[in-house]
């Protein structure tokens, strides 16, 4: 597995690979709307955003951030890992090469928005906080970097 940052050239197979995470939690598979232009929605307005990849070049995870404006805090954003290559460390290794980068830009606060309800995202209300992040409101969690 290889994490590198994010290039148009995978902007189907990560849009493919989320439709196949939400839909084997059991969520409609929609695509969110800053997933269309990753560019844009990202690199342009100063934040990151990787792809981790198999050995056969293909999407096998994402995420990025985006820093809340005029503050020392940023969002982390679309993390997914491939149904079939979860439990293998890549959620994990993702989130440790967002917060790196986030501290390296000055960020000290992490948050993530969870969805609701509770049930259909009890993964990342599990996988968070075994990275250090806590609740502090509803469907609401943070970790000081």
């Amino acid at each position: 597995m290889e994490i590198q940052l994010y290039e148009d050239k995978y902007r189907d197979d990560i849009i493919f690979m989320v439709l196949q995470a939400k839909d084997a939690l059991g969520r409609l598979p929609r695509i969110n709307e800053d997933l269309l232009d990753i560019k844009k929605n990202y690199f342009d307005r100063g934040d990151k955003f990787w792809i981790a990849l198999d050995d056969n070049d293909r999407v096998i995870g994402c995420g990025g951030y985006s820093r809340i404006e005029r503050t020392n805090e940023a969002f982390i954003h679309r993390l997914y890992v491939k149904a079939s290559e979860k439990r293998k460390g890549i959620g994990s290794a993702l989130l440790e090469t967002i917060e790196a980068e986030m501290r390296g830009n000055g960020i000290s606060v992490a948050r993530v928005h969870l969805g609701a309800p509770r049930e259909q995202w009890f993964e990342s209300y599990s996988f968070y906080p075994k990275h250090g992040y806590a609740e502090y409101e509803p469907r609401y969690m943070m970790k000081e970097l």
